[in-house]
């Protein structure tokens, strides 16, 4: 069996995987992790030579990339020798698009004989599976789900975020950078009551072992603060945290939940 190593962001999916088996977690100076786990390196983006090195003294063939993150600042104090000489090539990736910097971070991990593992390889049961989990798809909100199906595949190519809000087929939102819990607000404080219905889905392309569309309880909470009434995941493109909290919750919102080829 590989030996394994999770890069962990923020949010609950860190510690679902750690759940799953043994694996080393790898948190980052600056970014909050919730996970925790028997064995753990604390890294500094401006220091992955030294982890790279690290982790291949303890075995490491595979890694996980898993929870939020933001684009890190990098301090030049801060540098080892090996990163410094990576630097170059980081800040052009930093510069692309969500999908080319994962591109760009994945070739590199590759690059050093890494072999990229998905969340969803370590726990299939995450996975959204096609039909209704919570509620009733009505006509008006599959009519709206079609609406942000159509939105988000013509923004594809554009390289813009993995979400989309319409209601009465009017679009509310896109998910941009600052993410979903933030589209969300902006629904709440621009449109509330609207009815309306949230879509999550990968992009055409995009690589999935990296960055899967995901949902938690938190979802469903701004979504009832935005006063939205449908959330259609696509099946096996979207992964649920805590799912039994988030159907409890879905219900209790009078939210229908729904994942759609």
């Amino acid at each position: 069996m590989p030996k394994r190593a999770i890069l962990a962001g923020g949010g609950a999916l860190p510690q679902s995987l750690l759940e799953a088996g043994d694996a080393i977690l790898v948190t980052f100076h600056g970014t909050p992790v919730d996970a925790r786990a028997s064995r753990q390196i604390e890294a500094r983006f401006e220091q992955l030579a030294s982890l790279f090195a690290r982790l291949k003294s303890e075995g490491v063939t595979e890694l996980c990339l898993a929870g939020a993150m933001r684009r890190p600042v990098f301090d030049p104090a801060a540098l080892d020798t090996g990163t410094a000489a990576l630097m170059p090539r980081l800040m052009a990736a930093l510069q692309q698009g969500d999908d080319g910097l994962l591109r760009a971070v994945i070739a590199l991990l590759e690059e050093q004989g890494f072999t990229i593992c998905a969340p969803h390889d370590i726990r299939p049961d995450l996975l959204a599976s096609e039909g209704v989990m919570v509620g009733e798809v009505s006509a008006a909100l599959h009519a709206d789900a079609h609406r942000a199906a159509a939105v988000l595949a013509a923004l594809a190519p554009q390289d813009v975020g993995q979400g989309a809000v319409v209601a009465k087929g009017q679009v509310l939102a896109i998910e941009t950078l600052p993410g979903t819990d933030a589209m969300l607000e902006f629904v709440a404080q621009t449109c509330p009551n609207s009815g309306g219905v949230l879509m999550k889905r990968p992009k055409a392309g995009q690589d999935l072992r990296v960055d899967m569309p995901g949902i938690g309880p938190q979802t469903i909470a701004m979504m009832q603060k935005a006063g939205l009434s449908g959330l259609v995941l696509q099946a096996g493109g979207a992964l649920i945290l805590e799912r039994e909290k988030v159907l409890a919750r879905a219900a209790s919102a009078g939210i229908t939940l729904w994942a759609a080829p």
